[in-house]
């Protein structure tokens, strides 16, 4: 009887052959696994994604050197395509439209999950502190042409020349010529790489000047004390010819009142007159045009002269009307206006009075006032103007911001108004400058945006109850703080990341019905103090030393803002 042979559980599948064969086979998969996966980070990970997304953009770009055009794929992301960027690949895309942006969907959430994220650890140590453009760097000047928009991708470096794994650096850029001034798109994608996207009108074409500063890394300008982190390097200057080519872009049109429905602006100020010769005033203005010199269509249409710009306006992805007094006063009479805000408010408010309303003898008007106001020719036509400061609950106090809602008193105060048989038929506001000052962080920030969206939610509310029309609403972004304020509690980067919290938490609450973002209006200016003293844009004029040590300033930033109101007011 022949033996009995016993194989053991344990050696079973070894004594199979084939089976062996496929087990050795997937122990050497698994093993090679595991090194690819130590070798690469969450980083790299996010790298070859961003890779697959870019892989079919094959894009051009002309530099001034002879017969070059590079043809390439281009990668947004860091790491092994940062080992490419001295290959002239930087375009990222270009197309003929006007150049737009648009709040983030879910803003306030995904902006907190940026700012608490630290990354892995190559990453939550380092900081930037250079950038790399490919192709810019050359030292070549760069030909573009004029109406197309270029946008092309750059990336973060920290101290060691590495680049960053993690987003959240403020970049002010600008594009500056003779006749032009804007602020071009700068995109975050929250892995160290970053975009910039430049556009110049074809009737503006020759030479500009691109700056690009880092102004705070990763979200530092958020802090409650970011004048501690402020970096503020000019990390580039470069020299940019725009030259004609046979691109057509869409004729801007005159401002209508959908047009004010878009969250954000990308705008530019273009100058269309110029008088070497103009002086300060005695009474420190400066009337360097006629009162009758014209606007050039289509980026404004009426006297650019009253502006007192030395022929600079702004315009956006509609043109603005300038108003004359007595268009003003035909489209004001019988109004009522309703502001609340912060102290650019004031300074708004008295320039329309002064300079477009006819009504020089009002000096100055308070934080807090409820007045009637007439034509002097003609005083049968009357505007209310009601303004309430909400940088505190008390008026004469300051550095309360969106909290100051959280006083009886003043919620009593402000739901007065929409009280009385009538209701204003326009309310302006904004969170001001105040809330940079109060508030923690921008988690903090965006609580109290909550309450004050409830409390006007709640308002609106009770005007419908009583059966009345809810007026037009319109939330007018906080201004791009000037010079040394840059540094300060309320500086541009946390300005920008309140506005857009508190438009989305109010846009998702039902009560407002546009924007006015002086933000953009106000950003090519805020790189000093010529038009601004830090925090206002819209100082009475006077023939006195300024904050800059010149004599007299620049008041027509704040003016334009008058003529923008009044098109929101009167627009169809």
């Amino acid at each position: 009887m022949a033996e009995k042979v016993v194989i053991s559980p344990q050696w079973a599948l070894w004594a199979i052959p084939m089976v062996h064969w496929r087990v050795g086979l997937l122990t050497a998969l698994v093993l090679l696994g595991m090194v690819v996966v130590w070798s690469i980070d969450g980083c790299t990970v996010r790298s070859i994604f961003q890779a697959w997304r870019y892989q079919q953009d094959y894009l051009a770009v002309r530099f001034h050197s002879p017969n070059l055009t590079v043809l390439s794929p281009y990668s947004a992301v860091n790491f092994t395509p940062y080992e490419k960027l001295g290959e002239k690949s930087l375009l990222l895309e270009r197309h003929t439209s006007w150049i737009s942006s648009e709040l983030e969907p879910n803003f306030t959430s995904n902006l907190i999950a940026r700012w608490s994220a630290h990354g892995g650890v190559p990453c939550k140590d380092s900081k930037a502190v250079e950038i790399s453009i490919p192709g810019l760097d050359d030292g070549e000047v760069i030909e573009l042409t004029a109406g197309d928009v270029h946008e092309f991708g750059f990336q973060a470096l920290d101290d060691s020349g590495k680049p960053r794994c993690l987003g959240g650096d403020y970049f002010e850029a600008d594009l500056s010529g003779e006749s032009w001034k804007s602020r071009p798109l700068v995109k975050d994608f929250s892995n160290g790489s970053y975009s910039i996207s430049l556009q110049v009108h074809p009737d503006f074409d020759g030479v500009y000047n691109l700056t690009i500063i880092l102004l705070y890394r990763h979200f530092e300008g958020l802090k409650f004390t970011p004048w501690r982190f402020s970096y503020d390097r000019m990390l580039r200057n470069f020299a940019i010819r725009f030259y004609k080519s046979s691109v057509q872009l869409p004729e801007l049109q005159s401002c209508k009142a959908s047009d004010f429905g878009r969250d954000v602006w990308s705008g530019r100020w273009t100058r269309h007159g110029k008088n070497d010769d103009c002086t300060i005033g005695n009474d420190g203005r400066y009337r360097c045009l006629g009162s009758d010199f014209p606007c050039k269509a289509p980026w404004c249409d009426g006297s650019l002269g009253i502006l007192e710009s030395n022929g600079w306006v702004y315009s956006t992805h509609c043109s603005f009307k300038l108003y004359s007094a007595e268009s003003a006063w035909n489209c004001l009479k019988n109004r009522w206006i309703f502001f609340w805000g912060d102290s650019n408010h004031v300074d708004t408010i008295r320039n329309m009075l002064n300079f477009v309303l006819d009504l020089p003898e009002i000096r100055s008007v308070p934080r807090r006032f409820d007045w009637n106001f007439s034509n002097p020719k003609d005083p049968s036509q009357t505007v209310r103007i009601t303004s309430i400061f909400n940088g505190h609950w008390n008026e004469t106090q300051n550095y309360l911001g969106l909290d100051s809602l959280r006083d009886k008193g003043f919620q009593d105060l402000i739901k007065k108004y929409f009280s009385e048989d009538t209701i204003p038929d326009t309310v302006i506001m904004n969170s001001g400058l105040h809330d940079g000052v109060h508030w923690r962080n921008i988690r903090a920030f965006s609580v109290g945006a909550d309450y004050a969206a409830s409390f006007w939610r709640d308002i609106m509310k009770g005007v419908k109850q009583r059966g009345l029309a809810w007026g037009r609403v319109f939330y007018r972004t906080t201004v791009a703080t000037g010079g040394y304020a840059r540094s300060l509690a309320f500086n541009p980067n946390k300005m920008e990341a309140f506005n857009g919290v508190l438009l989305e938490k109010l846009k998702q609450s039902g009560v407002v019905s546009g924007v006015i973002d002086n933000f953009d209006m106000t950003f090519p200016w805020h790189f000093d103090n010529r038009c601004n003293d830090g925090v206002h844009y819209g100082r009475a004029p006077a023939k006195m030393k300024w904050r800059d040590g010149q004599i007299g300033h620049q008041y027509f930033v704040d003016l334009m803002l008058s003529h923008v109101l009044l098109n929101v007011l009167c627009a169809r």
